[in-house]
């Protein structure tokens, strides 16, 4: 050990420190013992990344900002519930998300305390949120999950922007642990994407976000799928702030949106859609009911969502707000800025 000063050798916790047997973890972490860790943990599936993956240069400063002296990343695979996802009613896809988080971000909590108990420093950034506000309006995520998972070979993107596993498809959820120490084998990206580019993402879009071509419009799908989280925070706030009184307050705003607002704020955010994980049929776990009679599909799954009765949060103006009266003219469009600023 290296040397103290004088003053602390006598100190109790010196001494007992002194007199323990050295315990020097092992340089590199045994895979096949760090995956029965991650799965007893409550995790459904897992890979292991090297920092360095070619792949995932760009992560490399955040994740030494994050956890100096990183080497390796572990992606966490939860699987969620696929019919309370692809349910109309919007609680219940959403209790899903916000419990299958708590289960990840839990397992993770419990990886990184049997990682310290072994001598490995690690961290377990949030599968989501709370994330680095300090930064924002930049990049407030810690790592990038999504990313991560392709190179772990825990699934490949989609054209809807969503990870699919080959089993499970994309009702999962991901999650990430920094180590400070290698891992003794890594996963392989999937030699194959399990897409299958049915277009029922497409189809299932209230604000049209995702095209045909493989296109995505961001800015659509935040400003509906996301109205509840700090966008339509912010504007719901200004609304607030610019009304004169309480009754041009409900004038502008209605009783439904601010309840609604008021279980986000209380409850966790509440998503608007995620349609198009509830539709998407990939993944060998999710396949049969589709391979078996895909009209019978469509028509549980898919029309109960394009037939709902709800407000759209679009843009003005905006190509998502013309796809809507369009596609679906018994859905309600609302105008919203999304609370961008406009510039100075």
């Amino acid at each position: 050990m290296a040397k103290i000063p004088a003053r602390l050798e006598n100190h109790p916790s010196v001494r007992a420190v002194r007199e323990r047997p050295a315990d020097t973890p092992a340089p590199v972490i045994d895979a096949d013992w760090l995956r029965k860790l991650c799965l007893d943990a409550g995790v459904d599936d897992v890979g292991f990344v090297p920092l360095n993956h070619p792949d995932l240069g760009s992560e490399v400063e955040h994740a030494e900002h994050a956890l100096p002296g990183a080497r390796s990343y572990i992606c966490l695979v939860a699987r969620m519930n696929r019919d309370n996802v692809r349910s109309p009613a919007r609680s219940v896809a959403n209790q899903e998300f916000h419990r299958t988080g708590e289960v990840l971000n839990e397992a993770a909590y419990r990886i990184v305390r049997a990682l310290e108990d072994a001598g490995h420093r690690a961290i377990n950034p949030s599968i989501a949120f709370p994330m680095e506000m300090g930064r924002y309006p930049g990049r407030i995520w810690v790592v990038a999950h999504k990313p991560i998972a392709v190179a772990a070979g825990m699934g490949a993107m989609g054209i809807h922007r969503n990870v699919i596993h080959p089993k499970y498809g994309n009702f999962i959820l991901l999650g990430t642990i920094l180590v400070a120490a290698e891992i003794s084998e890594h996963g392989q990206q999937l030699d194959y994407n399990p897409c299958l580019e049915c277009k029922l993402c497409v189809a299932a879009c209230p604000v049209g976000a995702i095209s045909k071509d493989g296109g995505f419009d961001w800015m659509a799908c935040s400003t509906h799928n996301y109205r509840e989280f700090m966008g339509g925070f912010t504007e719901w706030v200004e609304t607030i702030a610019d009304s004169k009184d309480g009754e041009e307050f409900r004038d502008r705003v209605s009783d439904s949106e601010n309840a609604s607002m008021w279980q986000s704020l209380t409850f966790k955010p509440n998503y608007k859609a995620a349609y198009c994980l509830a539709v998407c049929p990939a993944g060998e776990d999710v396949l049969p009911p589709y391979l078996d009679d895909r009209r019978a599909f469509m028509d549980t799954v898919l029309k109960p969502l394009q037939d709902k009765v709800e407000p759209i949060y679009v843009l003005a103006d905006s190509e998502a707000k013309a796809h809507v009266e369009k596609r679906f003219p018994h859905k309600l469009t609302i105008e919203v800025t999304g609370g961008h600023r406009p510039p100075r």
